[in-house]
């Protein structure tokens, strides 16, 4: 059987409907489920067991034989929380305590890092072991992922097979219930059903025009399909970067979704919030080579074509994935 933590979250329970599309039902989910609205991402998904993420532990004491792969989706993912007593918990000490059990019970682990690792970008963005203890992520979340990496790479102990993947600017079906954290195409959606037009921070730096702020989107479908593939083929253990490797713009992303519904472009610019500009990121964008490099060749949608499907499949038609 295969084990999803934070399966009633975004990127959790489109892992569990990309399994079941896979004929993987074997599944059990593990999350706080006090959520109704999140709950609401598990409907119509196939899975044989629940357990709430405070009993994992002791579940795995008394079924481990029956597990053949665990994906840890799980996390505290707030950007703007900045108490770091949170983030050791659910974050760093949680994952620490999975994977110690995943060495003992002999299990292979899949787990969310994150591009927010990488700071400004000072030393690329490279999933390159070696730059781990030099990077200098910009709030409690993005340490507390890079501390996990940092203590999983120090290990004598892993694993048989493991993965960190660090996940860039997801976006995607099954985020309704992420309030201020859902993805920008998201809130673009929204506001342009509401005022028929969309914000975008303008930028503060003379080398961007406004919106022309540089991002990697990877759409969820191809994440989930990236960790299909490692979960099934197991290639070299490490850390892997999770984005499409092709940096685009707000605007870019704007416009996708004005035309996904069949609106006239609106865009207006305002101003970046004092208490984020001066850790406002300007660009990232993922060097994929490694995963590529491992035998990966499916093709990751482009942004167009990501945010054509999210628009008018679920977003436009509230339904999920």
């Amino acid at each position: 059987m295969i084990i999803v933590t934070g399966a009633a979250g975004f990127i959790g329970s489109c892992m569990i409907s990309k399994l079941n599309k896979e004929g993987y039902n074997d599944i059990v989910i593990s999350d706080d489920f006090s959520d109704e609205n999140k709950n609401k991402n598990l409907i119509n998904k196939t899975y044989i067991e629940k357990v709430h993420r405070n009993d994992l532990f002791h579940w795995l004491e008394k079924n481990h034989n029956d597990v053949d792969f665990i994906i840890h989706i799980g996390a505290r993912t707030d950007t703007t929380e900045f108490n770091v007593a949170i983030f050791d918990e659910l974050n760093l000490n949680y994952t620490k305590q999975l994977w110690k059990d995943c060495v003992t019970y002999n299990i292979p682990l899949i787990y969310a890092s994150s591009a927010a690792t990488y700071g400004m970008g000072e030393f690329g963005y490279d999933d390159d072991h070696t730059i781990v203890e030099k990077l200098k992520p910009l709030n409690p979340y993005g340490e507390s992922k890079n501390n996990f990496d940092k203590w999983a790479l120090q290990q004598a102990e892993k694993p048989v097979f493991w993965a960190g993947l660090k996940f860039f600017n997801v976006y995607g079906p099954n985020e309704y219930h992420k309030a201020r954290m859902a993805s920008v195409i998201f809130h673009t959606h929204r506001q342009v059903n509401e005022k028929g037009s969309v914000k975008l921070f303008r930028s503060h730096r003379p080398d961007y025009e406004d919106g022309k702020q540089l991002r990697d989107f990877v759409y969820v479908k191809d994440l989930v399909e990236v960790i299909m593939y490692l979960m099934t083929t197991r290639p070299e253990s490490g850390l892997y970067n999770l984005g499409t490797g092709k940096a685009r713009s707000f605007v870019d992303l704007a416009t996708s979704t004005f035309h996904a519904m069949d609106k006239p472009v609106n865009i207006e610019f305002i101003d970046t919030p004092i208490d984020i500009r001066d850790k406002y990121q300007y660009f990232t964008e993922a060097n994929m080579n490694k995963l590529i490099s491992s035998g990966y060749t499916k093709p990751f949608h482009s942004l167009e074509e990501g945010i054509n499907d999210y628009v008018k499949n679920y977003l436009s038609k509230g339904l999920y994935y």
